[in-house]
């Protein structure tokens, strides 16, 4: 005698499952409503960068009007005098952005592949807690760390010693300062270490681990296996990464005011005192009036229009490693 078989409503408790294209009630208005909470929270928050872009636009246009091109081509910023050039301050915020990357994208890197290919498990958890809590420290913390730990004990000595080793070449020469573009980038570069690396060790992680079979069954080293196999696929990932790590230099303010030197002259040197963009704003905002303020807006415009330019051109890599 052959047995038939049950239907799945039986199986499933005697209740089959309706068809979703048949349910009704309250579960298909919720995904209606959920539909219209998410459509109109991703056009606020469009709304709102517009908003920011158009007031301040607005309220720094008569400087944009008055100084013309020469308002980032020019390092003249006397405001007494009326004479505002921010080409020292765009200089200054490039600069120590360049040194925080330097110093920290090969430490990132280095922490990020050590947690996921050569860390022990009792040792990976703790170090991993203590990278991110690093993210979580408030930048008025790392600016006085810098200024009465990290200065006297390794910038200025660190100054001294680029420029009485390497002074002959311009961007080394002294007289060497602590308080220079070279101090506000190493404070950078602890900064943005915790946003790199977390983000370098999520993408390492993500690498298939038949890529690395692969590579030891071909005769690999473990250096070899994480340059050869698990670099190259998350090239782009680690861009990426590296890439905000950027945006959060370039947006940085009190650790890079108290350790920068507010130098407004451009020093082609970096253990030279210098400036930064979102330095200078909150230096003098409070002590503005008139087109002084006007023209600290515009300086936050511009640097927003630096930000939007190197996020959409980590985009563009990201998208052309990713083909």
């Amino acid at each position: 005698m052959q047995s038939q078989a049950k239907p799945l409503g039986d199986i499933a408790g005697g209740i089959a499952p309706v068809p979703i294209e048949n349910r009704k009630g309250v579960g298909r208005r919720a995904d209606s409503l959920f539909s219209v909470v998410a459509a109109l929270s991703g056009s606020l928050v469009l709304l709102i960068l517009a908003f920011m872009v158009l007031s301040t636009t607005n309220t720094a246009l008569p400087i944009f009007r008055a100084e013309g091109i020469s308002f980032v081509t020019s390092s003249d910023w006397h405001p007494a005098n009326g004479d505002y050039g921010i080409l020292a301050f765009i200089y200054g915020t490039l600069v120590t952005s360049a040194i925080a990357l330097v110093i920290a994208v090969p430490i990132s890197l280095g922490i990020a592949i050590y947690l996921v290919e050569v860390a022990p498990r009792w040792i990976k958890g703790p170090i991993t807690y203590l990278v991110d809590l690093l993210a979580a420290v408030p930048s008025v913390v790392y600016g006085l760390w810098g200024v009465f730990v990290l200065l006297p004990l390794f910038l200025q000595p660190a100054a001294e010693l680029l420029s009485s080793v390497l002074g002959f070449i311009p961007i080394f020469a002294g007289p060497p300062s602590g308080l220079s573009y070279f101090g506000a980038g190493v404070v950078l570069a602890v900064m943005i270490v915790p946003i790199i690396s977390a983000l370098s060790r999520e993408i390492i992680q993500t690498v298939p681990d038949d890529d690395r079979y692969a590579a030891y069954a071909l005769g690999a080293t473990r250096w070899e296996m994480i340059r050869g196999a698990v670099l190259p696929r998350g090239r782009a990932g680690i861009v990426g990464a590296v890439m905000l790590g950027l945006g959060r230099a370039l947006g940085e303010t009190i650790a890079v005011a108290l350790l920068v030197g507010s130098a407004t002259t451009i020093n082609t040197s970096v253990v030279r005192p210098g400036y930064s963009m979102a330095a200078v704003i909150a230096n003098q905002f409070q002590e503005a009036s008139g087109d002084h303020i006007k023209a600290l807006v515009a300086v936050g415009v511009v640097l927003f229009a630096i930000t939007i330019i190197v996020n959409i051109g980590a985009r563009l890599i990201v998208w052309r490693m990713a083909d």
